[in-house]
């Protein structure tokens, strides 16, 4: 059943869907900042937008999960101030967040802000018992453009191989609403982006992906129009040719924004993403080759 307060958020929330980032500063002014610890404008690497934000949960009886959320904005606007709902949200349900940004269009040109999420990803591989986090359950997760740009990282080695690190750290893989397989460039925004590249094959996960990718999470909202639901169905039909656990999940009724805004307290778990996030890092195997820490770590 659809809770109270979840049903005096609708409207709003559907508001915000519709009208982009301005009401994201919105929500986020709105919504009470949490006793997580917060560290923000961590620097990744030398770059202006390669900058992320902690939200560090309680310590508790075991190193947590590490979620590293990577924001859409079609490639081109979006900041990660705009997500201090999701840092939170996952902060309280015992995650440790990492919420980067990464060089936009047409700055950042593709491959420009796959790069940079692969940079902010290698970051935290490394950093990630430091931040009282269990180094063999990181999680990968993104909405629509930075579900694209963390497909790519999680499914194609080179990227974090760029920076010394295995692709096989990375636990598990989560795309919120993400444009997976686009081809032809027919929409202007693809157009724009991508048009420049020689082989456009090569910017198309569901082309690249590569067996021994993390196990996968795929949500998407049927009542999406911005990014079209077979995305997702595409890729997890390439996931499963190449062997890899994929579980899809399609909420009625949601939208292209629904998937993210679900992490808000004013709509929390309609759609049941935060819950269905939950079960699958709680089923997660520690990736392979990396210890997991599986009892108590040093109070920060």
């Amino acid at each position: 059943m659809t809770s109270f307060l979840s049903t005096l958020a609708r409207p709003l929330l559907g508001s915000l869907a519709l009208a982009g980032c301005a009401p994201l500063d919105l929500l986020d002014a709105v919504v009470a900042t949490t006793a997580e610890e917060r560290r923000l404008g961590v620097a990744y690497g030398p770059g202006p937008r390669q900058r992320l934000d902690l939200y560090l949960p309680a310590p508790g009886a075991r190193p947590p999960a590490v979620v590293v959320f990577v924001h859409g904005g079609s490639w081109s606007e979006g900041r990660r101030g705009q997500y201090r709902f999701v840092g939170q949200e996952l902060a309280t349900r015992g995650y440790v967040a990492v919420v980067p940004d990464y060089r936009l269009h047409p700055e950042g040109r593709w491959p420009g802000f796959v790069e940079d999420v692969a940079a902010a990803v290698a970051w935290t591989v490394r950093n990630a018992t430091d931040l009282g986090g269990d180094p063999g359950r990181i999680v990968l997760m993104g909405h629509s453009a930075g579900a694209y740009n963390a497909a790519m990282v999680a499914t194609e080695p080179k990227w974090l191989a760029a920076h010394g690190i295995d692709r096989a750290a990375i636990a598990g893989f989560v795309g919120l609403s993400g444009p997976y397989d686009f081809l032809p460039l027919a929409d202007p925004v693809t157009r724009r982006v991508f048009g420049h590249v020689e082989s456009p094959e090569a910017t198309q996960p569901v082309r690249v992906a590569a067996a021994g990718a993390p196990p996968t999470l795929l949500v998407h909202g049927g009542d999406d129009d911005t990014v079209l639901p077979r995305n997702s169905h595409r890729l997890a039909e390439r996931m499963r040719s190449l062997g890899v656990p994929v579980t899809l999940r399609l909420h009625a009724g949601t939208g292209h924004a629904g998937t993210v805004l679900a992490f808000s307290p004013l709509s929390r778990d309609d759609p049941p993403v935060a819950s269905e996030l939950a079960r699958f890092v709680a089923d997660l195997p520690a990736a392979p080759g990396v210890q997991s820490a599986s009892e108590g770590f040093a109070a920060r």
